[in-house]
């Protein structure tokens, strides 16, 4: 059994990404793996300040839900990233959140890292989001096995007759 958390930066509840992410997280249990999803826009997140305390303490200076989600994350073995794409790119609140990786940097890598990346644009308008996320996570040291795109998609609930559903059930079950 793995641990696994969905760390998801939909701000729409059951919107393409959230669908998405409970598509993957129902493979993921029927394989008998535990899963947490993490819903960034239900969490208080403040943006970094640069002060790099951190570097000196460990600690963020910042009393908000980071320190949870970066405990969480780093426990994982299998680390799902959701986001929607905004102008070519992951939305702001999937950047706060990694921007607040400081403090814990050096022990954000050794995990089994997939990435779901939605926007009404095809492939072509949505593979920055996934080479920016690639290019951060194996930077920090992780191994990323997949990228689930749920391609021209905008309204809410449209990706559920792409073929990004089945996608994200069976990177679930292959944890």
């Amino acid at each position: 059994m793995k641990k696994i958390v969905i760390l998801s930066a939909s701000p729409r509840k059951m919107g393409n990404s959230d669908i998405l992410c409970q598509q993957f997280k129902k493979g993921a249990e029927e394989s008998g793996n535990s899963v947490e999803q993490i819903n960034l826009y239900d969490k208080n997140i403040g943006f970094c300040r640069a002060c790099y305390a951190c570097f000196k303490t460990g600690e963020c200076v910042l009393q908000d839900d980071m320190a949870d989600i970066l405990e969480k994350t780093q426990s994982a073995d299998v680390i799902v990233v959701a986001t929607p794409t905004y102008f070519l790119t992951m939305n702001g609140m999937l950047k706060t959140t990694i921007d607040r990786f400081l403090p814990k940097w050096q022990d954000l890598g050794g995990h089994d890292v997939y990435l779901i990346i939605t926007g009404h644009d095809e492939k072509y308008g949505l593979r920055l989001v996934g080479e920016e996320l690639t290019r951060i996570f194996e930077n920090l040291g992780n191994n990323i096995k997949g990228i689930i795109w749920g391609e021209g998609v905008w309204q809410k609930g449209e990706v559920i007759e792409t073929s990004a559903m089945h996608n994200a059930y069976q990177a679930g079950l292959s944890v």
